[in-house]
């Protein structure tokens, strides 16, 4: 009764920051967008069909909150939906829509993207998915958006100065394809400034149009995922934090993260008219798992998959979401994880209340004056 007290309150708070931030009248224009399946709400499924992890994204029980699948990688709606709710925007449109006109922004997020290109990729004997959409394509899709839409330069500086910028989550597939296919810890971190660096390119690219406000996100704790947990799971109990979270593989994200953090800091010296925000999204997850009990999740199921296929965390590669042979628990709402690498819909929401709210994004003056309009 008060974890479900607990969640009822959590919902109210985010609906008054909703409609605070509503009410005023909003700086922030448009909201554009790149990124990998933690932002992607439908470029995948537009580009073609999904194959391998991402097959089933287009059918139930994805999108089963939203009572239809809508190529969102959970239940329901992701972190960058609560965000443009709380700037009173229309949910951005996937780039890749249809007859989509594009007037609150565009996202280019795919799941399944990289920030390194695939050649890369390739040659350092890295597989990916044949649909898997580079940060560089993504940022050659914001080019041609330009050119279709913006008459000049100008119109293109004014039009930017007015929107929001969300550069990322993305990295973290580079990762995940190359931990899921053997490679070490350390091996891996010769990929990290190549990583930080493409995101950055990005966000100097984006500055140089006349983009005026940028959040950058960091990885998550990936220790802490179900798919880590089963797939690198030991017997030594020293291998695991207090919570029960990989701490090997958290401290890579936090590798991750410290130098992307020490990267922004560096733009920010360079561009100080420019508002640059760091969102700490492995901070705010960690938060959720902390107050998991007051937020209305399963204290027995914080680390288990709403979806997959059994198991002591509810995951099988082999059998991902909506697979034949898996099940889907009651009540997503009550689990953190939806698939085992994506989280469900109320994970979300909490994660993008801490962010907007609890100072998770930094530096916090810029945050309230983003999201305060």
């Amino acid at each position: 009764m008060a974890a479900a007290a607990a969640t009822a309150l959590a919902a109210v708070l985010l609906l008054l920051v909703l409609a605070t931030t509503a009410e005023a009248a909003c700086s922030v224009s448009a909201i554009y967008s790149f990124g990998d399946s933690i932002a992607d709400t439908g470029n995948l499924l537009r580009e073609g069909p999904a194959v391998g992890a991402f097959a089933s994204i287009g059918t139930y029980p994805y999108g089963q909150t939203l009572r239809r699948p809508t190529g969102r990688c959970s239940d329901g709606l992701l972190i960058i939906d609560y965000f443009a709710m709380a700037l009173n925007l229309s949910l951005v449109s996937p780039y890749l829509e249809k007859g989509a006109r594009f007037e609150s922004g565009v996202n280019f997020a795919v799941a399944g993207a990289t920030a390194l290109d695939r050649s890369y990729l390739l040659q350092s004997g890295v597989v990916m998915p044949p649909a898997s959409v580079p940060l560089s394509s993504q940022l050659d899709w914001f080019r041609s958006h330009l050119n279709s839409t913006c008459s000049s330069h100008q119109d293109c500086a004014k039009k930017l100065s007015g929107a929001l910028f969300l550069v990322g989550e993305i990295g973290g597939n580079d990762y995940n394809y190359a931990f899921f296919q053997g490679r070490s810890i350390e091996s891996m971190k010769t990929y990290v400034p190549q990583v930080v660096r493409s995101i950055m390119d990005v966000a100097k690219e984006v500055i140089e149009l006349g983009a005026t406000k940028i959040v950058i996100p960091g990885n998550f704790p990936i220790g802490c995922s179900p798919s880590y947990l089963s797939l690198f799971s030991t017997a030594i109990s020293g291998d695991y934090d207090d919570r029960g979270c990989l701490k090997s593989y958290n401290s890579f994200a936090m590798y991750h993260n410290d130098q992307l953090r020490a990267a922004i800091d560096d733009l920010r010296k360079v561009n100080s008219d420019v508002s640059i925000v760091y969102a700490d999204y492995y901070g705010a997850f960690m938060h959720l798992l902390q107050k998991a009990d007051l937020l209305g999740f399963e204290e027995g199921s914080l680390f288990k998959a709403c979806c997959g296929a059994g198991g002591k965390y509810n995951f099988d590669m082999n059998l991902m979401c909506g697979a034949v042979g898996t099940n889907v628990c009651a009540d997503p709402a009550q689990h953190i994880s939806w698939d085992g690498i994506h989280l469900t819909q109320q994970a979300y929401k909490a994660m993008a209340l801490s962010l907007i709210m609890e100072g998770f994004a930094q530096p916090a003056d810029i945050v309230q004056k983003i999201w305060s309009c």
